[in-house]
Formats: structure tokens, sequence, C-alpha cells
């Protein structure tokens, strides 16, 4: 009770001081009802789903969309508010300026009313956010983005040379809520025409069944050498309370039963090859393993137990702070590996091959696309579905297809 009541006193305050550059601008009674009744539907919606929620009890459509209408107005407002309150330090200076060293028996005067201009200036740059939140949430998280990348490998088996990979990531099918989109993107993957399809986990928010109304959908996906994918953090249920251990369990097995029904050989900590004649590619998956509070069931060792030190090796594992914290420090050379998780945050600016920010940096070191180290590759995908936030702005899903090539030496 406490937070929520701290909450909706720092939200009037935002709101108040934001409703100050309305109240500049005009005069009009009606805008400034529609002003507070939209503040109220949105700010009372929004506690009416989430006031006594427990998180364990899982979320719905609705629960998203009362939080993404949220975030709509309230970062806008936020930026209202930053722009009129250094205004406002200004307005203090000046005054006290003229007060001490202007003539003039008028104290009043001395504060300068606030400018029409800042005003005007501050609602237009806070439309922008607004109009890209609200974009965001109605066809931003459908926007997918196919992005393609060609390695270069001195030791890639001949065989493999031009070996295409179709990467995909965090589905989160819970959280769809148009099949028509997710049936494109499928199709836009099988386009990519790629020799293997790689899933890097959380197929689900929390619970197997999310995943009925899509099994038809993702069992079209098609690629030569086969469809493999690893669990993500969100694939064990440990978000949501069961009724028992039980039926945690049968979830699981649920989950494992959907993904071999749609066509996904499933790896736990462990390998396969993959064979062009006599040349081979080791294609390693190990369970979710994050930094922090994640889980931590991926057992490299286990995994690549029976891969050859000498293999080229493509890793699959969802978290990225796993090749941060173990993969790129390994005895063996994992020449290449995916990952997901982060989604960008959902949130960001990018300017392809110039531009690249979203708040998540500051929580992962590696967070969207494409980074090397110590000879090997990892690639980042900012997720195929949206989880909480209904929308993406900026950070757009994504489809990645990797070109496997032979480096040439022509010393």
């Amino acid at each position: 009770m406490i937070r929520w009541i701290l909450f909706l006193i720092l939200y009037l305050i935002i709101d108040f001081y934001a409703f100050q550059a309305f109240k500049t601008l005009s005069k009009n009674s009606w805008t400034f009802l529609a002003y507070w009744m939209v503040s109220v539907l949105v700010v009372g919606n929004f506690a009416w789903h989430y006031y006594g929620l427990n998180r364990s009890d899982g979320f719905t459509h609705a629960h998203a969309y009362a939080f993404g209408f949220l975030i709509a107005i309230l970062i806008p407002k936020i930026m209202l508010l930053a722009s009129l309150f250094l205004e406002d330090i200004f307005r203090v200076l000046q005054a006290i300026y003229r007060y001490f060293f202007q003539d003039n028996t008028n104290k009043l005067s001395y504060f300068a009313s606030r400018r029409q201009f800042i005003s005007k200036l501050a609602i237009g740059l806070a439309a922008i956010p607004f109009a890209s939140i609200l974009y965001g949430i109605y066809r931003g998280k459908y926007n997918y983005k196919v992005l393609k990348y060609t390695l270069y490998f001195d030791d890639l088996p001949k065989s493999f040379d031009g070996y295409k990979i179709t990467q995909i990531s965090d589905i989160h099918a819970g959280s769809f809520d148009n099949i028509d989109k997710v049936k494109y993107a499928v199709d836009l993957i099988n386009k990519q025409q790629s020799d293997t399809i790689l899933f890097t986990g959380d197929f689900v928010n929390n619970k197997a069944n999310e995943l009925i109304p899509y099994i038809n959908i993702f069992n079209k996906l098609q690629a030569s050498d086969g469809i493999f994918s690893v669990l993500g953090n969100h694939d064990y249920g440990d978000y949501i309370r069961w009724g028992s251990q039980e039926e945690k369990q049968k979830n699981m097995q649920d989950l494992k039963s959907f993904q071999k029904e749609m066509g996904f050989n499933l790896l736990l900590n462990e390998s396969t090859i993959l064979k062009k004649g006599t040349d081979r590619i080791a294609l390693i998956g190990v369970e979710n393993w994050g930094s922090g509070g994640f889980k931590k069931a991926g057992d490299l060792n286990k995994a690549a137990q029976h891969v050859k030190e000498d293999d080229f090796k493509i890793l699959m594992s969802h978290d990225p702070s796993h090749w941060e914290k173990e993969v790129i420090n390994d005895a063996y050379h994992y020449h290449l590996t995916l990952s997901g998780h982060t989604h960008g945050m959902q949130f960001g600016i990018e300017i392809p091959g110039w531009f690249k920010w979203s708040p998540v940096k500051w929580r992962y070191k590696y967070w969207a696309g494409l980074y090397k180290e110590k000879g090997q590759y990892i690639n980042v995908n900012r997720g195929f579905g949206y989880l909480a936030f209904p929308g993406r702005v900026g950070i757009w899903p994504e489809i990645t297809v990797i070109e496997l090539k032979k480096q040439v030496n022509t010393a």
C-alpha cells in the first residue's frame, strides 16, 4: 500500500507540472478536462490491473496494455517536467538578478512569466516519445527486420563455405495478440532458405500451453539440416506459482513435447554434428546460464563432452552473460555463439552501421548485434517476440541470417 501511495503522489507531481505547459498555451476548459480525464483513466486502469497483483500469478494481455499506456503518457510528461523545471530554474535566477540589480519598485514584476514558446517546444519534444510509443504498441512489435551478416573463418570446413544459419530467439508466445503477424514472420524466416534454423530460448512467458495456438504455425518452419533449440530462463516456469512440483515438471515435459511436435530438436547440455561429406560442424546447446539471479542450469563442459577440440563450433546459449563470463575464456575455441535474452530492452535508438543505444547496455555488455572478442563471435538477437511492454520502440523484432565463409589466404 505504501508503494502505491508513493507512486500516486509522484505521478500527481509529474502530472501537475506537465499540465502547466498546456495551461500556458490554452485557456480552453475542455482541453483541461480532456487532459485530466485521459490521465485519470490511464493511471486508474493501471492501478485496477496491478494493485494486489502477485507476479507469480502471471500476466494477461490486459496487464501488458495497462502498463504500455501508462508508459505512453508517463515518459512524455517526464520530458515536459524536465523542460519546464529547467525553465523555472532560469526564471528564478532571472528574478533574483532583477531584484538586486535593477531599479524597479514593483517587486512582483521581477519574476518573469512562463514563455509560451518554451511550453510549445516542450510539448513538441514530448510528442516524439508519445507518438513513438503508441507506434511501438500498434505496429512496432511486429515490425520484423531481417539482419544479415557474413562471417569469415580460416578453419571453416571447406564444404560449409556459404553455409547459412537463421537465428531466432525469445518468441514469448504468450504475449502475441495477432496470429496473422506471426504467420507472416514464419514465412519471412522460410524465405531466407537457410541450411539450419537455430532458436536460442524463451519460447513462452511462463506456461507451455501458450504455444498451443502456434504449434501449427511454427511447424511450418523449414531448413534442410534441421531446426535446433535451447531453453531460456522463462521456459522453466520459475516465474509463476504452481499447485505442486509435479505440475511444474509436467509443464516442462509439455514444452519439450510441443517443441518436438513442431520439429525443433531441443539440445539440453548436449551437442550434435552437422555433416557435409567428410566435413563436420559441432553444434552445442546449453541450458540457461545467466549472471546475477538468473538460472544457471547450463553446463558447457557436459554439453561439449563429445566435441573434438579442433571441431568448428557453434554454441547456442540463451543469455549473453554466459559468453562473457565463461565461454570466451574456455579452453575450447567457440567460433560462434548465438544468444538472445536482452530484447534490446525493446526500446532504444539504432541507426544501422553508425549508432546503437538502449538503456539495457547498462546491464549487459553484449546486448544486441554482433560482437567479436579473442577471435570468437557472438550474435545477440534482439528477439522475435516481446515481454511485459506490449511493443517495441526503435529496437525491432529480429530474424538473423548468418552466412559462414571460408577465409581465403592470398599470401
